[in-house]
Protein backbone atom coordinates (compact mmCIF):
# COMPACT_ATOMS: atom_id res chain seq x y z
CA UNK A 1 0.00 0.00 0.00
CA UNK A 2 1.08 3.57 -0.63
CA UNK A 3 2.13 6.10 1.98
CA UNK A 4 -0.99 8.07 1.13
CA UNK A 5 -3.12 5.06 2.04
CA UNK A 6 -1.28 4.05 5.21
CA UNK A 7 -0.11 7.42 6.52
CA UNK A 8 3.51 6.30 6.91
CA UNK A 9 6.40 5.91 4.48
CA UNK A 10 9.82 4.29 4.45
CA UNK A 11 12.79 5.78 2.58
CA UNK A 12 16.42 4.72 2.26
CA UNK A 13 19.66 6.61 1.87
CA UNK A 14 22.50 4.10 1.99
CA UNK A 15 22.69 2.57 5.49
CA UNK A 16 20.03 4.93 6.87
CA UNK A 17 16.30 4.22 6.69
CA UNK A 18 13.78 6.92 7.57
CA UNK A 19 10.26 6.14 8.76
CA UNK A 20 8.03 9.21 8.41
CA UNK A 21 4.54 9.56 9.80
CA UNK A 22 2.87 11.57 7.03
CA UNK A 23 -0.51 12.72 8.27
CA UNK A 24 0.43 16.28 9.26
CA UNK A 25 -3.16 17.52 8.86
CA UNK A 26 -4.11 15.47 11.96
CA UNK A 27 -0.76 15.89 13.73
CA UNK A 28 0.27 12.39 12.61
CA UNK A 29 -2.43 10.69 14.66
CA UNK A 30 -1.86 6.95 14.37
CA UNK A 31 -4.08 4.15 13.10
CA UNK A 32 -3.85 0.35 13.06
CA UNK A 33 -3.10 0.60 9.33
CA UNK A 34 0.02 2.61 10.15
CA UNK A 35 1.16 0.03 12.70
CA UNK A 36 0.68 -2.80 10.23
CA UNK A 37 2.64 -0.87 7.62
CA UNK A 38 5.48 -0.35 10.09
CA UNK A 39 5.52 -4.08 10.83
CA UNK A 40 5.85 -4.67 7.09
CA UNK A 41 8.81 -2.26 6.99
CA UNK A 42 10.70 -4.60 9.32
CA UNK A 43 10.34 -7.47 6.88
CA UNK A 44 11.41 -5.36 3.91
CA UNK A 45 14.42 -3.66 5.55
CA UNK A 46 17.61 -4.23 3.49
CA UNK A 47 20.44 -5.95 5.31
CA UNK A 48 22.81 -3.01 4.91
CA UNK A 49 20.62 -0.63 6.94
CA UNK A 50 22.30 0.28 10.21
CA UNK A 51 20.30 3.26 11.49
CA UNK A 52 16.54 3.84 11.39
CA UNK A 53 15.29 7.39 11.97
CA UNK A 54 11.64 7.85 12.96
CA UNK A 55 10.06 11.26 12.48
CA UNK A 56 6.76 13.04 11.90
CA UNK A 57 5.86 15.47 9.14
CA UNK A 58 4.75 18.94 10.10
CA UNK A 59 4.65 20.47 13.55
CA UNK A 60 4.13 17.32 15.64
CA UNK A 61 5.81 13.95 16.00
CA UNK A 62 2.46 12.28 16.70
CA UNK A 63 -0.65 13.35 18.61
CA UNK A 64 -1.33 9.70 19.46
CA UNK A 65 -4.17 7.39 18.53
CA UNK A 66 -6.58 8.60 15.86
CA UNK A 67 -9.82 8.48 17.83
CA UNK A 68 -11.94 8.93 14.71
CA UNK A 69 -10.74 5.47 13.65
CA UNK A 70 -10.47 3.74 17.02
CA UNK A 71 -13.75 5.18 18.21
CA UNK A 72 -15.71 4.10 15.15
CA UNK A 73 -17.36 0.73 14.66
CA UNK A 74 -15.28 -0.79 11.85
CA UNK A 75 -12.22 -3.07 11.75
CA UNK A 76 -9.57 -2.14 14.31
CA UNK A 77 -11.97 -0.06 16.38
CA UNK A 78 -12.33 -0.34 20.14
CA UNK A 79 -15.86 -1.60 19.57
CA UNK A 80 -14.66 -4.45 17.38
CA UNK A 81 -11.85 -5.45 19.75
CA UNK A 82 -14.26 -5.50 22.69
CA UNK A 83 -16.41 -8.11 20.95
CA UNK A 84 -13.55 -10.57 20.43
CA UNK A 85 -12.74 -13.48 22.76
CA UNK A 86 -10.04 -12.43 25.23
CA UNK A 87 -7.20 -14.39 23.62
CA UNK A 88 -8.13 -13.22 20.14
CA UNK A 89 -8.18 -9.62 21.32
CA UNK A 90 -4.76 -10.06 22.94
CA UNK A 91 -3.42 -11.69 19.77
CA UNK A 92 -4.70 -8.77 17.70
CA UNK A 93 -2.92 -6.31 20.00
CA UNK A 94 0.27 -8.41 19.73
CA UNK A 95 0.18 -7.93 15.96
CA UNK A 96 -0.11 -4.18 16.39
CA UNK A 97 2.77 -4.12 18.88
CA UNK A 98 4.97 -5.44 16.07
CA UNK A 99 4.85 -2.01 14.45
CA UNK A 100 6.88 -0.74 17.42
CA UNK A 101 8.99 -3.66 18.66
CA UNK A 102 10.96 -4.10 15.43
CA UNK A 103 12.72 -0.86 16.35
CA UNK A 104 14.35 -2.82 19.22
CA UNK A 105 16.15 -5.06 16.71
CA UNK A 106 19.77 -5.81 17.69
CA UNK A 107 21.18 -5.16 14.21
CA UNK A 108 20.01 -1.53 13.98
CA UNK A 109 20.13 1.62 16.10
CA UNK A 110 16.84 3.49 16.02
CA UNK A 111 16.58 7.26 16.54
CA UNK A 112 13.39 9.24 17.17
CA UNK A 113 13.44 12.87 15.96
CA UNK A 114 10.73 14.46 18.10
CA UNK A 115 9.16 17.86 17.61
CA UNK A 116 5.92 19.11 19.05
CA UNK A 117 3.50 16.65 20.59
CA UNK A 118 4.37 12.99 21.22
CA UNK A 119 1.22 11.82 22.95
CA UNK A 120 0.11 8.29 23.85
CA UNK A 121 1.04 6.10 20.88
CA UNK A 122 3.37 8.91 19.80
CA UNK A 123 5.19 8.76 23.14
CA UNK A 124 5.40 4.98 22.86
CA UNK A 125 6.81 5.22 19.34
CA UNK A 126 9.54 7.53 20.61
CA UNK A 127 10.20 5.09 23.48
CA UNK A 128 10.49 2.22 20.99
CA UNK A 129 13.61 3.87 19.59
CA UNK A 130 17.03 3.43 21.13
CA UNK A 131 17.76 7.17 21.12
CA UNK A 132 15.57 10.29 21.22
CA UNK A 133 16.58 13.69 19.88
CA UNK A 134 14.08 16.30 21.05
CA UNK A 135 13.34 19.75 19.72
CA UNK A 136 12.82 22.31 22.46
CA UNK A 137 9.06 22.37 21.81
CA UNK A 138 8.65 18.60 22.30
CA UNK A 139 5.93 17.53 24.74
CA UNK A 140 5.37 13.98 26.00
CA UNK A 141 2.27 12.50 27.57
CA UNK A 142 1.19 8.90 28.22
CA UNK A 143 -2.45 9.85 27.82
CA UNK A 144 -4.06 6.39 27.55
CA UNK A 145 -5.34 6.60 31.12
CA UNK A 146 -7.52 9.60 30.17
CA UNK A 147 -9.45 7.23 27.87
CA UNK A 148 -9.69 4.51 30.53
CA UNK A 149 -6.99 2.50 28.73
CA UNK A 150 -3.42 1.36 29.41
CA UNK A 151 -0.30 1.86 27.27
CA UNK A 152 -0.12 -1.34 25.21
CA UNK A 153 2.32 -0.65 22.37
CA UNK A 154 5.43 -1.97 24.16
CA UNK A 155 6.11 1.35 25.91
CA UNK A 156 5.78 0.48 29.59
CA UNK A 157 8.98 -1.53 30.07
CA UNK A 158 10.99 0.95 28.03
CA UNK A 159 9.68 3.77 30.21
CA UNK A 160 10.48 1.95 33.46
CA UNK A 161 13.97 1.10 32.18
CA UNK A 162 14.62 4.77 31.44
CA UNK A 163 13.08 6.58 34.42
CA UNK A 164 12.37 3.93 37.08
CA UNK A 165 9.13 2.46 38.42
CA UNK A 166 7.92 5.36 40.57
CA UNK A 167 8.38 8.03 37.93
CA UNK A 168 6.90 5.77 35.23
CA UNK A 169 3.83 5.12 37.39
CA UNK A 170 3.33 8.83 37.97
CA UNK A 171 3.66 9.60 34.26
CA UNK A 172 1.27 6.84 33.16
CA UNK A 173 -1.32 7.15 35.95
CA UNK A 174 -1.70 10.92 35.65
CA UNK A 175 -1.41 11.25 31.86
CA UNK A 176 0.16 14.67 32.40
CA UNK A 177 2.32 16.43 29.87
CA UNK A 178 6.02 17.08 30.26
CA UNK A 179 8.20 19.40 28.25
CA UNK A 180 11.57 18.70 26.67
CA UNK A 181 13.50 20.16 29.61
CA UNK A 182 11.87 17.73 32.05
CA UNK A 183 12.24 14.83 29.63
CA UNK A 184 15.94 15.62 29.45
CA UNK A 185 16.24 15.90 33.23
CA UNK A 186 14.65 12.51 33.95
CA UNK A 187 16.54 10.60 31.27
CA UNK A 188 14.09 10.35 28.37
CA UNK A 189 16.08 12.53 25.98
CA UNK A 190 19.41 11.71 24.39
CA UNK A 191 19.72 15.33 23.27
CA UNK A 192 17.58 18.49 23.28
CA UNK A 193 18.19 21.11 20.59
CA UNK A 194 16.48 24.22 19.21
CA UNK A 195 13.73 23.36 16.74
CA UNK A 196 15.71 24.70 13.81
CA UNK A 197 18.60 22.37 14.66
CA UNK A 198 16.65 19.11 14.95
CA UNK A 199 17.44 17.76 11.48
CA UNK A 200 21.13 18.68 11.73
CA UNK A 201 21.42 17.10 15.19
CA UNK A 202 19.89 13.85 13.93
CA UNK A 203 22.25 13.84 10.94
CA UNK A 204 25.26 14.38 13.24
CA UNK A 205 24.16 11.61 15.59
CA UNK A 206 23.56 9.26 12.68
CA UNK A 207 27.00 10.03 11.25
CA UNK A 208 28.56 9.23 14.62
CA UNK A 209 26.74 5.91 14.79
CA UNK A 210 27.87 5.00 11.28
CA UNK A 211 31.50 6.04 11.81
CA UNK A 212 32.43 2.88 13.70
CA UNK A 213 32.55 -0.87 13.04
CA UNK A 214 29.03 -2.23 12.61
CA UNK A 215 29.65 -5.51 14.41
CA UNK A 216 31.18 -3.70 17.38
CA UNK A 217 28.12 -1.44 17.62
CA UNK A 218 25.81 -4.49 17.46
CA UNK A 219 27.77 -6.19 20.27
CA UNK A 220 27.71 -3.00 22.37
CA UNK A 221 23.95 -2.63 21.93
CA UNK A 222 23.41 -6.24 23.01
CA UNK A 223 25.68 -5.81 26.04
CA UNK A 224 23.89 -2.69 27.23
CA UNK A 225 20.38 -3.89 26.41
CA UNK A 226 20.87 -7.03 28.49
CA UNK A 227 22.78 -5.46 31.37
CA UNK A 228 19.77 -4.75 33.59
CA UNK A 229 18.79 -8.42 33.63
CA UNK A 230 22.26 -9.74 34.49
CA UNK A 231 24.27 -9.86 37.68
CA UNK A 232 27.65 -8.14 37.71
CA UNK A 233 29.38 -11.47 37.16
CA UNK A 234 27.02 -12.35 34.30
CA UNK A 235 27.61 -8.98 32.66
CA UNK A 236 31.37 -9.40 32.95
CA UNK A 237 31.09 -12.80 31.33
CA UNK A 238 28.99 -11.29 28.53
CA UNK A 239 31.69 -8.65 28.00
CA UNK A 240 34.41 -11.32 27.82
CA UNK A 241 32.46 -13.37 25.31
CA UNK A 242 31.64 -10.35 23.15
CA UNK A 243 35.27 -9.20 23.16
CA UNK A 244 36.46 -12.65 22.23
CA UNK A 245 34.16 -12.60 19.22
CA UNK A 246 35.43 -9.18 18.20
CA UNK A 247 39.10 -10.14 18.55
CA UNK A 248 38.63 -13.28 16.50
CA UNK A 249 36.69 -11.41 13.85
CA UNK A 250 39.28 -8.64 13.56
CA UNK A 251 42.02 -11.25 13.26
CA UNK A 252 40.10 -12.98 10.48
CA UNK A 253 39.30 -15.99 12.62
CA UNK A 254 35.59 -15.41 13.12
CA UNK A 255 33.03 -17.90 11.87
Amino acid sequence: MTAEATGVRLEYEGPVATVTLCRPDVLNAQTPAMWRAMSDFARDLPGDVRVVVVRGEGRAFSAGLDLTVAGASGPGSFAELATLPEQECADRIAELQGGFTWLHRPDIVSVAAVQGHAIGAGFQLALACDLRVLAEDAKFSMAEVTLGLVPDLAGTKRLVDLVGYSRALEICATGRRMDAAEADRIGLATLVVPNADLDAAVRDLTAGLLANNRDAVVEIKALLAGAAGRSAAEQQRAEREAQTRRLRDLAGRGE
